[in-house]
């Protein structure tokens, strides 16, 4: 197994626009937003790839990339010089558009391959959340032979019907792939659940370069999935599905595509729980990360003559370094970095970017507040679902959203 790995390259696919994130996509691509305070959605596929052994990544960026770039060459510096993270904007090799899809951006970069001369590819999402060895994965691929492998995880049939199914026979060889099927195919043995592709897959090198640049020469959307899987197995290459091993060893397996804004709200808010089902605090499977020299976070004005409901503190919230809680009560709450609440505030259920002052008496719930915000005194947003629609984005679950950088009226 040790020999796959070193002969193994990783290719994370983060160029994504993340539309459904919109607006805090808006200035960012989709695997550089902010995830449980401290972290970036980009953190958790690298975290993998560095607790799995596997240091040879390139990550393909596209859109809005700068925060993205920056963030790897701040917290993600590798320094022998046989292991590497880094980002590879389009390189506009042989076309002057963008990519058009995740088949034509792995297409437009095959001269990495050229020059690192892996065995194995390993092609991941980089807006995906989980913990996952990949080097279990690999050592299935090599036992079976395999031209390509497909991460899998079994999800209930109904909830199925969102993604992207695998048919798989007895042998776990791929039949089919049916994109968010009525009627999703069952698990042999196990008819409630499906087997869902996770987006990340495995390729022998040369069936990798054949089948996209094949695809290259075709009228398809040069998607993974909805192309490369279903010409591969047309074509009688074994395909096989990899169920998927979760290293967060909860009760059920945990992987989140971290689609819209009420699947983002709905993981962070998680992590507040008293036991959440994503752990961050395992030692065993650390998720690395890039951090400012921030001072300590700290809470003030817990002076007795105050009403309880008035004094400074946080409730099953994550309060990250740098924070200051001048005053007000935070309660099942994420706040990011830098960010300070002022005196007879209140926030609830909410989560609050880098940077982000809460001014005084403000009543903040079910709000997202991107970084840099300025909330000022006697504000109340999340409380008059019609108001804050005039005034800013909100979701259909109710999650109001305030943009980078807002400035109120």
């Amino acid at each position: 197994m040790i020999s796959a790995l070193k002969n193994t390259l990783t290719l994370v696919l983060a160029g994504g626009v993340g539309r459904r994130l919109f607006p805090l996509t808006k200035e960012r691509a989709k695997p550089a937003v902010v995830f449980g305070g401290i972290y970036r959605i980009i953190d958790f596929a690298l975290s993998n790839c560095i607790n799995s052994g596997l240091r040879r990544i390139h990550l393909l960026t596209q859109y809005r990339s700068h925060s993205l770039q920056r963030h790897i060459t701040l917290g993600w510096n590798i320094s022998r010089a046989d292991e590497f993270i880094d980002t590879v904007p389009p390189q506009f090799r042989g076309s002057d558009t963008w990519y058009r899809g995740t088949a034509d951006a792995v297409f437009h970069n095959l001269f990495l391959l050229d020059d690192d001369k892996p065995e194995y590819v390993l092609v991941l999402a980089g807006d995906h959340v989980y913990k996952m060895d990949y080097g279990k994965f690999l050592g299935f691929h090599v036992e079976r032979g395999a031209d390509l492998s497909v991460a899998c995880v079994q999800a209930p049939r109904k909830k199925a019907r969102a993604y992207g199914v695998v048919e798989v026979d007895e042998g776990d060889n791929i039949v089919g792939f049916l994109e968010k099927p009525e009627d999703p195919p069952s698990v042999p043995g196990n008819g409630d659940f499906s087997f869902v592709s996770m987006g990340i897959y495995v390729f022998s090198t040369a069936e990798l370069v054949r089948a996209v640049v094949r695809d290259a020469k075709t009228d398809t959307i040069h998607d993974f999935g909805n192309d490369i899987i279903p010409a591969m197995v047309a074509e009688g290459k074994k395909v096989c599905a990899y169920d998927f091993i979760d290293e967060n060893r909860k009760e059920s397996a945990y992987w989140r595509d971290i689609g819209d804004i009420d699947g983002y709200f709905e993981a962070n808010m998680d992590l507040c729980d008293v036991d959440p089902v994503f752990n961050l605090y395992d030692e065993n499977w650390p998720v690395h990360t890039y951090l400012e020299p921030d001072p300590p976070s700290k809470t003030v004005f817990a002076d007795e003559r105050r009403k309880n409901s008035r004094v400074g503190k946080a409730l099953d919230s994550l309060v990250s370094p740098g924070v200051i809680i001048s005053g007000g009560v935070i309660r099942h709450s994420i706040l990011s970095p830098n960010v300070r609440t002022n005196s007879y505030s209140d926030v609830r259920n909410s989560i609050l970017f880098h940077g982000v002052d809460i001014g005084r008496n403000a009543r903040i719930k079910n709000v997202i507040i991107d970084k840099d915000v300025i909330v000022p005194e006697d504000s109340i947003i999340g409380y008059d679902r019609e108001k804050d629609r005039k005034l800013y984005t909100v979701s259909p679950g109710g999650v109001v959203v305030i943009p980078k950088g807002h400035l109120f009226e």
